[in-house]
């Protein structure tokens, strides 16, 4: 709700202070302040019109629905990867704080009491494992992720593709499913989160990879409270076409959805970046589909598609990304170094969600069995 009150009035120079406030949902006061105007010598009346909802967006807030969503669960054991800088070692502080992760820090032990001590933090409440460096470090979290001895692994400062080269490794986290990346998306004045599928692992996926991947980014949706989400598959245009094999793909997926091989979304497609986003381009080309201007999760044809994508709406459209990789049997927490902090805990809530979903799932039907 906006108000605006007459403070003070100066009839010699036709001048009105008017204090003006601006309040949330929740009764908070988002914005205040004064406002001198001209006020008119004479009368002024014109028709009504009716204007345009406006509404005042909150940065971050599918994060913190995220965060809050887990506050009622046990944070997750979660071995963190080479933390020997002061962001990825704060990052997983926080998300400590947050009742999000109990961390077990893995990595030489110099630098990690380096970056403690550069961050100004106490790392003295979390369990350590010393190796001699990254390569290291990453081998034995997978170890424990294998042995049961964690429930999650986060990236600190190593590059992803060493911590995966162990994680995908024979003796590592594989499952009968492969495993795939997804960066949920917020994005500024886009009304939902938006789910991009594959942006960082899966380079070229075949149409059954894409089975895999799409169904892992279900499963996650159904640890946020999706009970049925909506799955675009992208192309360039709404029609099968032989020249593009993201159309074909597309048509395979749907078809394998109907059959039961992919289960718990409503999968269409090959459907328009744009028609997948937006209802009012769905209209104007004419696209019937329940998917068509609602759908939660994207499929991109391939990893450089994803990765373009994300970079553009990230830098272009100031959106923000927690970044997971599920499929394996541990979920593995891949935030970039250019992610902030509510971002990062995003990710953690994440896959505390997933985690504990799992579990309760597992628990209904009993284990889930692991295939290398």
């Amino acid at each position: 709700m906006v108000t605006a009150r007459v403070a003070e009035k100066d009839q010699e120079k036709h001048r009105v202070t008017l204090d003006c406030q601006a309040v949330n949902q929740r009764g908070e006061v988002v914005i205040s302040g004064t406002a001198e105007v001209i006020a008119p010598t004479e009368k002024i009346s014109r028709e009504r019109v009716t204007l345009p909802e406006i509404k005042l967006l909150e940065k971050g807030r599918q994060y913190r629905h995220l965060i809050d969503m887990s506050q009622n669960l046990h944070p997750i054991l979660t071995a963190v990867v080479h933390p020997v800088e002061t962001t990825s070692l704060l990052a997983a502080h926080e998300a400590a704080e947050a009742n999000l992760i109990i961390p077990v820090l893995i990595g030489p032990e110099t630098k990690i009491r380096a970056a403690a001590e550069q961050a100004q933090i106490d790392i003295s409440q979390f369990d350590k494992v010393y190796t001699e460096h990254s390569h290291q470090a990453a081998e034995r979290a997978v170890a424990m992720a294998r042995e049961r001895k964690v429930e999650a692994l986060m990236k600190g400062s190593l590059h992803a593709d060493e911590l995966m080269h162990f994680v995908d490794g024979d003796q590592g986290l594989r499952t009968a499913r492969r495993m795939s990346h997804v960066s949920a998306m917020e994005v500024p004045g886009f009304p939902r989160p938006l789910f991009i599928t594959d942006t960082a692992l899966n380079v070229s996926p075949t149409v059954l990879d894409k089975r895999d991947i799409v169904q892992n980014a279900i499963d996650l949706a159904h640890a946020l409270g999706l009970r049925e989400p909506k799955v675009a598959i992208l192309s360039a245009e709404e029609t099968v076409s032989p020249k593009l094999k993201s159309s074909f793909d597309a048509a395979v997926l749907c078809k394998m959805a109907d059959r039961g091989q992919i289960t718990g979304g409503v999968l269409d497609g090959p459907l328009g970046y744009d028609v997948a986003v937006s209802e009012a381009a769905a209209r104007t080309k004419r696209v019937v589909s329940p998917v068509a201007g609602n759908a939660d999760i994207l499929l991109v044809q391939d990893l450089e598609v994803g990765t373009m994508l994300v970079k553009q709406l990230q830098y272009m459209s100031d959106a923000q990304i927690a970044d997971l990789v599920i499929g394996a049997r541990v979920p593995v927490i891949v935030s970039s170094r250019t992610d902030n902090m509510l971002a990062r805990l995003g990710s953690c809530a994440l896959a505390l969600l997933l985690v504990r979903r799992k579990e309760i799932r597992e628990s209904s039907s009993g284990p889930a069995e692991f295939e290398n």
